[in-house]
């Protein structure tokens, strides 16, 4: 995926810019669905996620397993985990809505990781492991979906610059948090094209399903003062790399270009891939991966190895059995 490959060059340039050695031993991600590394209970797809992809293509494993997998290996403790739950936010308001799991409670999860990880292979080593781990942290989709654009609570106190401040505080807290535990190498995303997100387009524009412009533009101007955020707060944060992710412009290459990328790219929500359209209501949040997995093997023979967007998560459809 474009998106894993412009990740891997932005990393490998983090690395070459350390006087440590490069190899990263263990990859840690925090944040919502976006790279959300499955769930104890599976995913919407067995597509692989950016992070898999970065742990493969940094010969760490094939996947990145969730933190709260109840099978666990040490192996997959000291070679990283994801922390990250889908509907997740900085703003406290988002995961109030979606009942997933907050960033706040991703940091307590570090911490119970870190526990753990000392009790593997030791506290030394536990440091050396966090302060080389590449750190992956993408959010603020949700918060801006849910909370501004649509179900209005936060426009109700805030101009949408006002927002995007108060999310960038938000996440200035977040990776000061991180430091503190001794992360020092992260990689921070921006927005995606929300206003081209399928549970947007289905949301604004549901017969002619074309994109948000404004909620576009918008993400555009989030990015751009997030940059500048990043890096201050790598000059502020002494011995840490921070990196902003651009992911707005590849995808956004994937759907103005589908045919440049191998497969194709569908922009599709689940209403329109699942057999059962009563099973299919996104505003009621039915999201059965179960009920998702068994339903879109019948369009194996048509979507294999197609890039799909799904809702706001890139993926891709790759089922086998």
């Amino acid at each position: 995926m474009v998106i894993a490959a412009l990740l891997a060059l932005l990393i490998t340039a983090l690395t070459n810019q350390c006087n440590a050695n490069p190899k990263f031993p263990a990859i840690l991600v925090f944040g919502d669905s976006t790279f959300r590394g499955g769930a104890p209970t599976g995913r919407f797809s067995d597509g692989r996620l950016v992070p898999d992809i970065l742990a493969s293509l940094f010969g760490l494993k094939e996947a990145v397993p969730p933190f709260l997998d109840p099978i666990l290996s040490d192996q997959d403790v000291v070679t990283g985990v994801s922390f990250a739950s889908a509907g997740s936010g900085y703003d406290a308001l988002t995961t109030s809505f979606t009942q997933v799991i907050s960033m706040s409670t991703q940091l307590d999860h570090l911490n119970e990781y870190v526990e753990r990880l000392q009790s593997i292979v030791g506290e030394e080593e536990a440091v050396e492991i966090l302060s080389r781990a590449l750190v992956i942290v993408s959010a603020g989709t949700n918060d801006f979906a849910f909370n501004f654009y649509d179900f209005p609570t936060r426009r109700l106190e805030f101009t949408i610059s006002q927002y995007q401040n108060f999310i960038h505080a938000k996440l200035q807290s977040f990776i000061k948090a991180l430091y503190d535990v001794g992360c020092r190498k992260m990689v921070v995303s921006g927005l995606p094209p929300i206003g081209c997100l399928p549970i947007q387009m289905t949301a604004k524009s549901p017969l002619w399903r074309s994109c948000c412009q404004r909620e576009n533009e918008e993400a555009v101007s989030y990015n751009d003062k997030l940059e500048k955020v990043v890096r201050q707060m790598e000059t502020d944060l002494t011995g840490c790399r921070i990196l902003y992710a651009d992911v707005y412009n590849p995808m956004m290459d994937m759907i103005n270009n589908p045919l440049k990328y191998d497969g194709g790219v569908v922009l599709q929500g689940l209403r329109r891939l699942k057999e059962d359209a009563a099973a299919l209501d996104y505003l009621k949040l039915d999201l059965s991966a179960r009920h998702w997995q068994a339903s879109a093997r019948n369009l194996r023979d048509i979507y294999s190895g197609t890039a799909f967007i799904l809702l706001n998560q890139p993926t891709r459809f790759s089922l086998t059995n």
